[in-house]
């Protein structure tokens, strides 16, 4: 029988799990959990008797590819797979997909919402700044940068993108202005979104030089990785514009210095909460599961991200 494991050292909502479980029965096949797993060791062992795996952030590495000898296919329930080695599994012969979409919802409401307790001094008491009127620049209009441009343009602001993959019209058919150049964006807007994803061509891609180019009164708003923005050019802007503000649902590593020598200009959540709702936790969820019926039964891999 075709074996199941869902994998999370975060787990999943209850709710999320037994939905999981029911679509994985249904299909005919066996469902196995593994959660708040506390060494790598217990992961290699569940994962052991695999023929599929879905997980959240957790690694999967080629040490945890190497004692799963019969897996076939991981789903990670989400948008971005840089927690799975691709290369080590392609070698291997085992599908990598993700969830897309389906974390698009929680992520841009905390993205909105981390705008709005910063620009409203975090709540303190004293007057703050309102979002209508400001511009909004999304850097990749994914499916989490449109879901944050339909909410950022109902608090009444100017929403900007700017997509290299994207035709204007494609952008433009959402009611976004569509820029030419990545330049332009930051020369434009007074907060900018991130919505790229970690690889060889981003990592370290936030730079001073752009940074620098944002109007006053700049906010840079990242739910997407810590490691596209380049931490020494962060610092270097915070330090030398008095104006900019920083929020991140991905605590970076310079977050203790940030904290002591620029109070009040920053925000990060305790830990990366963008997916954690109860929605997006089943809505992901479910959807690894339904891919993973689907490869078996029918041979989709429409959501492959290692072809």
């Amino acid at each position: 029988m075709t074996k199941v494991l869902l994998a999370t050292e975060k787990p999943f909502s209850p709710a999320a799990v037994k939905q999981i479980q029911a679509v994985v029965e249904e299909a005919g096949f066996e469902f196995a959990l593994l959660e708040k797993y506390t060494a790598p060791e217990q992961f290699y062992q569940a994962v052991s008797g695999a023929d599929a795996l879905i997980v959240r952030s957790d690694l999967v590495t080629p040490q945890v590819l190497e004692a799963a000898k019969a897996l076939k296919i991981v789903v990670r329930a989400g948008a971005g797979f840089d927690n799975i080695d691709l290369p080590t599994a392609t070698a291997k012969g085992v599908v990598v997909m993700n969830t897309p979409g389906q974390n698009a919802n929680a992520v841009a409401e905390l993205a909105l919402g981390m705008m709005v307790y910063l620009a409203r001094g975090c709540f303190n008491g004293k007057s703050g700044s309102e979002l209508r009127g400001k511009t909004l620049g999304l850097h990749a209009f994914g499916n989490v940068g449109r879901r944050v441009a339909e909410i950022a343009k109902g608090f009444g602001m100017h929403v900007y993108a700017y997509d290299p993959f994207l035709t204007k019209d494609a952008i433009e058919n959402e009611g976004v202005t569509a820029l030419a150049s990545v330049e332009q964006l930051y020369d434009t807007c007074q907060y900018v979104s991130l919505h790229i994803p970690a690889n060889e061509q981003t990592r370290g891609s936030i730079n001073y030089a752009l940074l620098n180019r944002m109007p006053q009164g700049a906010t840079l708003v990242n739910t997407a990785r810590k490691e596209v923005v380049n931490e020494a050019d962060l610092l270097k802007i915070f330090a030398e514009r008095p104006d900019f503000k920083y929020l991140s649902d991905v605590t970076p590593d310079c977050a203790a210095e940030i904290a002591e020598k620029f109070p009040g200009r920053f925000y990060f959540t305790p830990k990366k909460m963008g997916a954690q709702t109860e929605e997006a936790n089943v809505n992901a969820g479910i959807a690894a599961a339904n891919q993973i019926r689907d490869f078996f039964q029918k041979g989709d891999t429409r959501f492959q991200v290692n072809k």
